[in-house]
C-alpha cells in the first residue's frame, strides 16, 4: 500500500501482462452496456443474462479463454460498473463516482490478491481527463488502505500486502493525466497518514509524536516549526491546555507549523484538536467504548497531514497549522468540576464537566494563533461533541462559524472531496447557555444544542476574525460506508482542507 507505484500509459490494453485489467463501464439509459469489441466474446453472455449491468458498485471478473489469449495477455479482466452518468452531473459528483469505482476496484483486488493492475480510465467530458485520473488515483489509494502494524501474521498464511503497481491507461494527453494522478495520490496518501495516526494506540501516539511528525515535515519541506512546551504555556497563560493536561504524566505540546511562500498576501490559520487520549478526566467516561477515545486527535491529524500536501505543492497563500496536543486523564492533580481557569488572553472559565475538554485546549490555541499570526481567516477541526452525532449521524460534519463566505467555501470543498458538511446556527441565545455565575463563561451549556454551545465557547476567542469550526466527531470514524473508506478512522478533513487551499482565492471578510 505505502509503496504502491502509480504510472500512466497509452500502450494498448491488450498488451498488459499484470494480474488484472480493469475496464470501467457506464450503465446506459436503455439497452446493454457496451465494451471493447475485443472483449465482447468474453463478456457478452454475462451482459445478456443481466449478470452485469454496469450499475454502481457492480464488478465482474472474467478469465480470458484460449480464443482471447492470443489477444489479451493479462491473467484476469474486471468489468467495473460506474452506474448511470447524467449529462448534467457536475464535476464534483463525477469525481466522487470515480473515487467510489476505484475503491470497489481496490476491494476486489484484495479478494483476488491482485498486486499489479491496469485501470482503463473512462472518458467523462464534464470532468476532463485530469479530473478523472485524480478521482481514480485518490479512490484506489484510499481504498487500498490497511493498518496491520501490530498484527502478528500466521506463519503459513502470506498476508495480502496491497497493490504494488497501478497503471492508468488513457488515450488523452499524458501530461494532463499524470498531473491528475499526482494530485489524487498526494491527497490520498495524506489522508492515509491521518488514518495511521488515529489507528495508533494511545500509548503509541502521544503529544510528542505530533511534534515528531511536524519536525519531519519541516525538515523535508522547508517549513518553520515551533513547539511550545508546558513551561512556555504556563508563562503565556494558556490555562485551558494546562488544566486538561494536569491529570496526565504525558507533557502537553503546542505544535505550530508554518508554510510561508515568498509573497503571501494572506495567511490561513488551521487549528486541530490533538487530544491523544480522552478518559473524560474526573468526569470519567463509561468504560464501554472508551478505547475509541484514542481517535480524539483526528482534528490534529487532519491539519498536519494537509500541511504535508501544502508543503509539496507550495501554494501562493500562507498556511499556519496549530495543534494543541495533550491527554485528558484523571490523575491526582487533574482539574475538577467547579474549578476556575484562566485562558490565554484573560477569559475566565468555570469547569462544569472535565469531559468537555476539547474546547478548553482549542480556546487557547485559537486566541494565541490569531494574536500571533494575524490570519485572514481561521478553520478549526475537532472531534468535539457527541451531540453532533445525534444531530447529523455519521454522515455529515457539522459546520458552525461567524462568516458566511468562509463557511460556504469549506462546505463546497467538502462536497467536492466526498466529505459532506451541514451548517448549524450560532447566535446570542446559545452563548447565553454558557454564561457562568462565578466566571466569564462555563465549559458546557447542558445537553440542549450541545454542538452549538461548544462552538459558542470557541467563538469567545476568535473576535471578529472570519472563523469556521468543523465538528468531526461523527465522521472521523464510523463514517458513512463507502468503498474507499475503511472501518475505523476515515481520515476526514484532510482532503477537504487540501481542496480548499488548492482552489484558494483572495478572501474578503465582508459577508
Amino acid at each position: 500500500m505505502d509503496i504502491t507505484k502509480l504510472s500512466v500509459s497509452r500502450k494498448d490494453i491488450a498488451a498488459y501482462r499484470g494480474d488484472l485489467l480493469v475496464i470501467c463501464m457506464a450503465q446506459p439509459e436503455q439497452g446493454l452496456p457496451s465494451c471493447d469489441e475485443r472483449l465482447r466474446p468474453l463478456a457478452i453472455k454475462a451482459i445478456e443474462l443481466g449478470d452485469f449491468t454496469a450499475k454502481k458498485d457492480e464488478v465482474l471478473v472474467l478469465y480470458p479463454d484460449r480464443a482471447l489469449e492470443a489477444t489479451f495477455t493479462v491473467r484476469r479482466i474486471m468489468l467495473a460498473g460506474m452506474g448511470k452518468i447524467g449529462e448534467t452531473e457536475d464535476a464534483c459528483v463525477l469525481k466522487e463516482t470515480c473515487r467510489l469505482v476505484a475503491g470497489n476496484i481496490a476491494r476486489q483486488c484484495a479478494k483476488i490478491k491482485a498486486q499489479s493492475i491496469m485501470i482503463s480510465l473512462p472518458d467523462l467530458a464534464r470532468l476532463g481527463p485530469g479530473g478523472v485520473a485524480e478521482g481514480f488515483a485518490e479512490g484506489v489509494v484510499l481504498g487500498d488502505y490497511r493498518f496491520r502494524k501490530y498484527k502478528t501474521e500466521e506463519k503459513d498464511v502470506e498476508p495480502y500486502s496491497g497493490l504494488s503497481k497501478v497503471v492508468f491507461h488513457t488515450l488523452s494527453k499524458l501530461s494532463e493525466v499524470r498531473q491528475g494522478v499526482e494530485r489524487g495520490e498526494r491527497a490520498a496518501r495524506a489522508a492515509n497518514a491521518a488514518r495511521d495516526m488515529a489507528n495508533e494506540p494511545g500509548n503509541g501516539w502521544t503529544p510528542s509524536r505530533f511534534g515528531d511528525y511536524a519536525q519531519g515535515l519541516a525538515d523535508r519541506m522547508t517549513m518553520q516549526l515551533t513547539i511550545l512546551e508546558k513551561e512556555d504555556m504556563q508563562r503565556l497563560g494558556m490555562g485551558g491546555i494546562i488544566a486538561v493536561s494536569k491529570g496526565s504524566t504525558e507533557p502537553p505540546k503546542m505544535v505550530i507549523l508554518e508554510y510561508r511562500p515568498a509573497q503571501a498576501a494572506e495567511t490561513i490559520l488551521l487549528v486541530g484538536k490533538g487530544l491523544t487520549f480522552d478518559s473524560g478526566g474526573v468526569s470519567l467516561k463509561p468504560a464501554a467504548g472508551m478505547q475509541d477515545m484514542k481517535y480524539d486527535m483526528c482534528g490534529g491529524a487532519a491539519v498536519l497531514t494537509a500541511m504535508q500536501v501544502i508543503g509539496e505543492e507550495r501554494p501562493d497563500v500562507g498556511v499556519v497549522a496549530l495543534v494543541p496536543a495533550t491527554e485528558n486523564m484523571s490523575g491526582g492533580a487533574a482539574v475538577k468540576p467547579g474549578d476556575i481557569i484562566v485562558h490565554y488572553g484573560g477569559v475566565t472559565s468555570e469547569i462544569v464537566n472535565t469531559d468537555a475538554e476539547g474546547r478548553l485546549i482549542l480556546a487557547d490555541a485559537l486566541a494565541y494563533g490569531i494574536e500571533k499570526f494575524h490570519p485572514c481567516c481561521v478553520i478549526d477541526l475537532a472531534t468535539l461533541t457527541g451531540a453532533v452525532i445525534i444531530a447529523l449521524g455519521h454522515h455529515y460534519t457539522g459546520i458552525l462559524g461567524n462568516n458566511d463566505e468562509l463557511a460556504e467555501r469549506i462546505r463546497e470543498a467538502g462536497r467536492c472531496s466526498g466529505e459532506p458538511m451541514w451548517r448549524l446556527p450560532l447566535g446570542p441565545e446559545y452563548s447565553k447557555q454558557i454564561e457562568s455565575e462565578v466566571a466569564d463563561i462555563k465549559n458546557t451549556g447542558g445537553k440542549p444544542a450541545g454542538t452549538i454551545t461548544a462552538a459558542a465557547y470557541l467563538q469567545k476567542f476568535v473576535g471578529e476574525v472570519p472563523w469556521v469550526h468543523l465538528d468531526i466527531a461523527g465522521t472521523a470514524w464510523e463514517f458513512t460506508e463507502k468503498s474507499y473508506i475503511p472501518k475505523g478512522p476515515s481520515g476526514i478533513g484532510t482532503r477537504s482542507l487540501i481542496q480548499l487551499i488548492r482552489n484558494w482565492s483572495a478572501f474578503s471578510s465582508e459577508n
